[in-house]
């Protein structure tokens, strides 16, 4: 398992692989509660965002593994980019109501 977090944000995949400028997230949901690919785009944001990666510059490759079935996702730079300035907003909202500025 894997666990990122920035501040406030934080969260846990199973396998995670950065080599030659494509980023692999995978995941095993084990329940039969519907999945949802957004929880690992948020992961792939959180791991730019770290690593100083701009999402643009490589391939992302994201996969749940449920139920014998894989789903696989390849999200749109400007998808990542979005969830990454989210959560920067979230995080100076958080920074100021705490008033860590």
């Amino acid at each position: 398992m894997f666990y990122f977090i920035l501040k406030d944000f934080s969260g846990t995949t199973d396998a995670i692989s950065f080599r030659n400028n494509v980023l692999r997230i995978h995941d095993l949901k084990t329940g039969t509660r519907p999945v949802h690919i957004e929880q690992l785009e948020i992961y792939a944001a959180l791991f730019c965002l770290e690593y100083k990666i701009n999402p643009a510059d490589i391939e992302i490759e994201l996969r749940i593994y449920q139920n014998d079935e894989i789903l696989v996702h390849t999200p749109e730079a400007g998808d990542i980019r979005n969830i990454m300035n989210k959560i920067i907003h979230l995080d100076k909202l958080l920074s100021n109501y705490e008033g860590r500025v």
